[in-house]
């Protein structure tokens, strides 16, 4: 039987995403094994990622100063904004190394629902951004869902009047995927979005 601080570490741990009992336990036990030494680094880790992390006031993007490394680096093009719904997203695209511009963070996509409305999201900063810079397209990479397919329609129609091309990523059966094993949706997006070889 698990002692009460033991339970308790547990259900911290259990409150994270993706994380179920099992993994709870097992990382309650594991840090009970851990040194001294190494549990109090970890603690300063976590509260250092707390304390020194806030969001950039260009983008919305994690950062340790006002200004994000991405937003502050000169090399890449000011032109081109590619929306998305989440930090994390921009780590998934910048691992691709095919994508060159800024970004600009929603921080979640239209989910009425649940509560979050156009005014809960980043959407006022981006139009700030698009009327003051000189914006030649905004690529919107959100997930292909119902909420992202929302978000993605109503942010077309507050950027039409900019004047500046707009696109969306493709979408479709994956690299490895079988057509067979595919929904209806996802195929019809794959023949729709297809191109020219």
């Amino acid at each position: 039987m698990a002692t009460k601080s033991i339970e308790k570490l547990t259900d911290y741990f259990y409150r994270f995403p993706g994380i179920g009992k099992k993994s709870a336990s097992r990382l309650a036990f594991h840090i009970l094994e851990m040194e001294k030494n190494e549990i109090e680094e970890f603690v300063k880790a976590v509260y250092e990622v707390k304390e020194n992390t806030e969001k950039c006031t260009v983008c919305g993007n994690l950062s340790e100063s006002p200004i994000c490394d991405i937003c502050d680096n000169e090399s890449r093009d000011n032109s081109v904004i590619c929306v998305v719904e989440d930090n994390r997203d921009i780590i998934a695209l910048e691992k691709s190394k095919s994508y060159n511009g800024k970004y600009h963070v929603l921080n979640g996509k239209i989910a009425p629902l649940s509560g979050i409305t156009p005014d809960k999201l980043n959407i006022k900063s981006l139009l700030t951004r698009v009327a003051a810079e000189e914006i030649d397209e905004i690529i919107l990479a959100l997930n292909p869902d119902l909420e992202g397919e929302t978000t993605a329609m109503y942010l077309m129609k507050l950027l039409k009047p900019f004047g500046v091309k707009i696109s969306k990523i493709a979408s479709g059966i994956p690299m490895g995927g079988n057509i067979e094993f595919s929904d209806i949706a996802t195929i019809n997006r794959a023949l729709n979005d297809r191109k020219e070889q």
